[in-house]
């Protein structure tokens, strides 16, 4: 059995979860239109939906916030925040916004035309709508590895530099607003980008002149990796190594509420001086003035914060040895997953595990219901369902290469013995896996339908 990690800190408050039945959830399923997103967290008994503004804070970033400066202009915490942002990621100018979203709206409005192309390794589900929401299409250009779930390629979250340079030379770059790469990279399984990898992919972007910029949620976690994996980095710290990530890019979008360790919170970084005044301009617009960007001041200071103890490095090894314990534990039982474990999240290869289940009645879904119904755990669907798309030309269906359940960890929330549950409940469901039925859905939105979609079982052709 693979070793846990020791916890890095003590728990100081509690909050009690409780138990259903299977007819219970069965009747909160048909109530929610058997969508996961559409049930109470009150229902849920251990909830991997999203590593995103799930974190347990400190006990210092809580007393933070006891000295939040609510003032509408020039709050102190704005200032700490500016800090730790200059120290850690090094740009000239950044906006604080509600949420990482919030951040790529802004730039996807200042920067992208209608009719134009966004590459990157692999756009995660809202990086990718708000292209499209401005008119523009996202392509994602990962490494062929990552495709395949059990190659354990140290970094399989990299950019395919071959296919970039083709794809600009073939798109032309005055078609390309900026560039893009995610560390780590979410829709490929949490994997890691080499630090290799970012730079070539800077000197790709910079060479036919086109911005680069960073998708930032999980840098903490990267950095890590690259401490543990590439040559030359083992005796830098995560700061150092973060430093370094990010010096090679013209900008950053982060969602706070990942390895800053908030609830709420994220901000969208860069050099260019016009650019930062227009962005001030569109923050006053939609999020708040610039000093503030539509959190309280309590938020940055926690913000502030986090993004230090997001750089720890027993927490690092804590957070991604926890991922790594419930991803080996699976392994073990026969569950197949992306492999190697990521840092955030085990993504089960649902395609797999479910292969009476063809790709039009969505494994993944299925497979995230009957989680809830044996064990209430919630966890969310990352195939299909989430990035299936309608060729523009053809109107067919485009599917993802792979059908996966995410089970994203929030930060410093389980412990040994919920993961060990987990295991325990895949276990029971493998025994009759051939039962589970796929879904269809019966009414969806246009743009990140996997949030609010409706659901109903496919029922089994009659003899």
């Amino acid at each position: 059995m693979p070793s846990y990690p020791p916890e890095p800190f003590r728990i100081k408050a509690v909050e009690p979860i409780r138990r259903t039945t299977r007819e219970e959830r069965l009747a909160k399923l048909q109530a929610a239109g058997y969508n996961l997103f559409k049930v109470a967290a009150e229902d849920v008994y251990i909830d991997l939906l999203t590593d995103s503004g799930t974190t347990a804070m400190s006990d210092r970033q809580w007393g933070g916030m006891m000295q939040g400066d609510e003032s509408y202009a020039g709050a102190r915490n704005f200032f700490n925040l500016q800090c730790a942002i200059t120290e850690i990621f090094g740009f000239k100018h950044f906006v604080p916004t509600h949420q990482g979203r919030a951040a790529e709206n802004i730039l996807c409005r200042l920067l992208l035309k209608p009719g134009q192309v966004v590459p990157s390794n692999n756009h995660f589900d809202t990086t990718g709508a708000n292209i499209r929401a401005a008119g523009g299409k996202p392509v994602d250009l990962v490494i062929d590895e990552a495709r395949d779930p059990s190659n354990r390629h140290p970094f399989k979250g990299n950019m395919d530099l071959d296919k970039l340079t083709r794809f600009i030379e073939e798109t032309g770059p005055e078609n390309i607003p900026f560039g893009m790469i995610t560390v780590t990279n979410n829709a490929a399984g949490g994997q890691p980008v080499s630090m290799a990898n970012i730079k070539a992919t800077a000197e790709v972007y910079h060479r036919y002149g086109i911005p680069f910029f960073i998708d930032a949620c999980r840098y903490a976690e990267n950095a890590y990796f690259i401490r543990l994996r590439e040559e030359g980095y083992a005796d830098k710290t995560p700061l150092e190594i973060a430093q370094e990530m990010f010096s090679v890019a013209d900008g950053c979008t982060m969602s706070a509420k990942k390895d800053a360790l908030v609830n709420i919170g994220g901000f969208l970084c860069m050099n260019d001086n016009a650019l930062f005044e227009r962005a001030q301009q569109e923050l006053i617009l939609r999020e708040g003035f610039p000093t503030y960007g539509g959190l309280a001041g309590r938020d940055l200071e926690a913000m502030a914060r986090g993004l230090y103890e997001g750089l720890d490095l027993d927490y690092l090894a804590y957070r991604i040895g926890q991922t790594a314990y419930l991803g080996e534990r699976l392994l073990e039982i026969g569950v197949p997953i992306v492999e190697p474990p990521g840092g955030h999240a085990v993504y089960v290869d649902a395609g797999q595990f479910l292969p009476h289940i063809p790709v039009e009645q969505f494994p993944g879904q299925a497979l995230v219901i009957e989680l809830y119904l044996a064990g209430g755990i919630r966890a969310v669907e990352l195939g299909s369902v989430a990035f299936a798309y309608p060729d523009p030309e053809t109107g067919e269906m485009v599917h993802p290469p792979l059908e996966l359940v995410r089970l994203a960890l929030p930060r410093r929330v389980y412990t040994r013995s919920h993961l060990d549950f987990i295991v325990e409940t895949f276990d029971e469901i493998a025994r009759n896996r051939e039962a589970v039925a796929g879904v269809e859905i019966v009414e969806a939105p246009e743009l990140l339908r996997h949030f609010t979609a409706s659901f109903a079982p496919v029922k089994p052709a009659q003899p």
